[in-house]
Formats: structure tokens, C-alpha cells, sequence
């Protein structure tokens, strides 16, 4: 136990080189997150979900939040520019409620209630009652979360459905002109 330690020096220098020093590769150490977002940020627009970073994709469904979110932004004008027209084609219809024109194609096949006219081409034109319809199964798909099923057995079970959608859409503007009232004082 009394020996001592002692420091050993190895000169790797080269027999024709002796001022030679051995090259040092410093490498800067980086945690897993740190190399995926360089990844993604070489990829596209990347988006942080609890520690997560994932990119942005245009393709696939869409989240439940995203949906909600778009739930208020529709912009269906009121019934007097909206019975102006005779005719809305598919195109119109489609951005007034922020969908793709195939998921209105859908919801036609599935609910009885839309019937849009066809020219011979096959262009869909929607009427203002297409359209109210329309915006009758966007509130009860999207807003209220029924499924498709769902949704088709309510508008049987419930002739006056409509009714009771256009009591809660007043109901709905009065509460955003009360609280437009209550922002101004």
C-alpha cells in the first residue's frame, strides 16, 4: 500500500516530424432535440407539441382543435344577400364554409336533404335552401360533434330541426350583440 503512483508521458510524434501535436477533434456534443429540429428546419415549417417538434403537413385530417377553431369562421352571408341568387355553384358554397368542395360532394350523397341541380357537364349548383340545409349539417357535424349516423337520425327523429337551429342561431347573434354592447361600455 505505500507505493506510489506515477504519471506516464507517450510522445506520439513521428520519427522525421518532432514538433508534430496530435490533432484534437473536438465534436460539440447536441441532445436528440437539438439534431431532429435541424432536421425538420432543413424539411419545412415545424410546429412544438409538448417538447415535441413535428412538421406542418397539408395532408391528412385534421385535429379536433383545428376544427374548432374554424367552427365560428364560416361566413355564410345573411338571407337577404343570400336569396339575391338564384344559384351558388360548388365552388362559392365550398369557401363560405373553409371546406374542400369533395367533402360537400360527400355530404350530399350521405343527407337526403340536398338535392343541388346538375347541368349536363355535372357542375353542382346549390340553392339558398341547399344552403341553409348546408349550414344545418355543418353546426350539427362540426359544432355539435354528432357523427355522420348520428346526424342523418337526428334529421329524421326531428322534423323541426330546422326550427330549432334557426331559434339558436338568434339566440347565438343576440348573445354576440350583448357582448359587443358590454365591450363598448
Amino acid at each position: 500500500m505505500g507505493r506510489t503512483l506515477t504519471q506516464i508521458t507517450l510522445d506520439f510524434a513521428t520519427a522525421g516530424n518532432e514538433t508534430a501535436e496530435m490533432p484534437v477533434i473536438s465534436v460539440p456534443e447536441k441532445k436528440d432535440n437539438e439534431l431532429k429540429k435541424e432536421k425538420l428546419q432543413k424539411t419545412g415549417p415545424i410546429v412544438k407539441v409538448k417538447d415535441q417538434v413535428k412538421p406542418v403537413s397539408a395532408r391528412g385530417r385534421r385535429s379536433l382543435k383545428s376544427l374548432n377553431q374554424d367552427v365560428d369562421l364560416i361566413q355564410i352571408p345573411d338571407d337577404e344577400t343570400l336569396f339575391q341568387k338564384q344559384y351558388y355553384p360548388i365552388g362559392e358554397v365550398a369557401t363560405m364554409f373553409r371546406v374542400n368542395q369533395s367533402l360537400i360532394r360527400y355530404w350530399e350523397t350521405e343527407f337526403d336533404i340536398l338535392k343541388p341541380k346538375k347541368n349536363r357537364k355535372g357542375d353542382r349548383f346549390f340553392r339558398p335552401i341547399d344552403v341553409k340545409n348546408l349550414v344545418l349539417i355543418y353546426d350539427l357535424l362540426r359544432r355539435r360533434k354528432f357523427t355522420i349516423e348520428g346526424a342523418k337520425e337526428y334529421l329524421k327523429k326531428n322534423k323541426k330541426a330546422e326550427e330549432k337551429f334557426v331559434a339558436i342561431q338568434s339566440l347565438e347573434n343576440l348573445k354576440l350583440f350583448l357582448q359587443q354592447l358590454k365591450s363598448e361600455l
